[in-house]
């Protein structure tokens, strides 16, 4: 009787625990990129690009709206470790977003879009926008504003750095699901704020 009950017991844990081994196989990574081949970011708030270097080369430049002269965007060195996919936005407590309603991840009011990569949490972070038309202007609460596919080609890169390789597909899956989906990055991409 003892033992009937002891292989109960293990069942009823087995199915929740193989579940969560399958969905955990998805958190494994491949070892991260050499130091030599890490990605680093700048950010020129004269310019008003960012460029995405892989061992001092070039590989990607984009444009980007940067904080207005009231709220602007924080210059120095920062370190990109924590990546939301399909965030929701909740109004800062700041006289700017008085009056202004929370948005679901994937609703057309919000304002974060795609992805928010955080480079000074909780209030800075990399995020897209619905009005390209600010890129290349001083536009932004603080924040570094890009293309919404922009923003989700360089969360992709960041986290092909990190040795966690994941395509369009994989985003579109976060998006169909409705919810947020954070990523934390064991090989932090550092980014340098000048201009």
């Amino acid at each position: 009787m003892r033992q009937r009950r002891t292989r109960s017991v293990v069942a009823a844990f087995a199915v929740p625990l193989a579940a969560a081994l399958v969905v955990g196989l998805g958190a494994l990574r491949t070892p991260a990129v050499s130091p030599d081949e890490a990605l680093s970011l700048r950010a020129d708030l004269t310019t008003r690009k960012l460029t995405v270097q892989r061992g001092g080369e070039v590989i990607k430049e984009y444009d980007v709206a940067v904080g207005s002269p009231k709220y602007p965007t924080p210059r120095g060195s920062f370190m990109i470790r924590k990546i939301v996919w399909n965030p929701k936005w909740v109004p800062p407590d700041s006289k700017w977003a008085q009056g202004k309603k929370p948005a679901a991840p994937g609703s057309a009011r919000n304002p974060m879009k795609l992805v928010k990569i955080f480079f000074q949490e909780p209030d800075y972070y990399i995020h897209g926008t619905g009005d390209t038309t600010s890129l290349g202007e001083a536009a932004s609460h603080g924040c570094l504003r890009m293309d919404p596919n922009d923003a989700g080609e360089l969360a992709l890169l960041l986290m092909d750095n990190d040795g966690v390789s994941r395509d369009w597909d994989w985003v579109k899956g976060i998006l169909h699901l409705g919810a947020e989906r954070a990523v934390s990055l064991a090989s932090p991409a550092p980014l340098d704020i000048s201009g």
